[in-house]
């Protein structure tokens, strides 16, 4: 094969951003954060964006019933339908169902991601959630903001601001999907 070249782009660790306890601590001051900003929990209720926002969700909720002695109501939203760029994906993209399996209308919702980057996935998860009902009120938290939106969105509550560049990937790794806790940063490392 005279003249054949492959490119491989390498991705490589470049820091590691948090490890387990820095997620501990900064999900228990965003649990504590989300009652105070609502005065409570009443008519609170955490929806956790499919994959990492769910479990993130949960642990939020588990750290509210720990300081505030009630349950808040966690769903999960799957937003594969409502993406901009669900043509780009694959021809046929995996979805998965939706399980908000308590009313929303008149609630405050907080909307659970693991990264907040160009909005977009928060853009596809407002547009589901409306399809459910008229919530009261909508929050936003996220683990980690890494910048460069490209829609007017922002977080209500944030783990941690992480600056990054374009060639810079946050990668949120969870016991319950990766089998530990650990935030890093990855870099795209061109090679011929």
């Amino acid at each position: 094969m005279e003249g054949f070249f492959v490119e491989v782009a390498v991705v490589r660790v470049k820091a590691q951003v948090m490890d387990g306890e820095n997620m501990r601590r900064a999900l228990y001051r965003l649990s504590h954060e989300i009652t105070e900003r609502n005065k409570g929990v009443k008519d609170v209720v955490l929806i956790g964006i499919r994959t990492r926002g769910v479990p993130l969700a949960q642990r939020l909720a588990e750290l509210i019933k720990e300081h505030e002695g009630a349950e808040v109501p966690v769903g999960t939203l799957d937003i594969t339908f409502y993406r901009d760029d669900l043509t780009l994906i694959s021809p046929q993209p995996v979805v998965h169902r939706s399980d908000v399996p308590f009313d929303i209308n008149e609630k405050k919702v907080v909307l659970v991601d693991d990264v907040l980057y160009t909005g977009r996935t928060v853009r596809a998860a407002l547009d589901a959630l409306i399809d459910l009902g008229r919530p009261s009120r909508i929050q936003l938290a996220v683990l980690i903001d890494r910048g460069h939106r490209e829609l007017p969105i922002r977080a209500d509550f944030i783990g941690k601001n992480v600056p990054t560049s374009q060639k810079e990937a946050i990668r949120v790794k969870l016991k319950e999907c990766d089998g530990e806790d650990r935030v890093i940063i990855e870099e795209l490392d061109e090679r011929i």
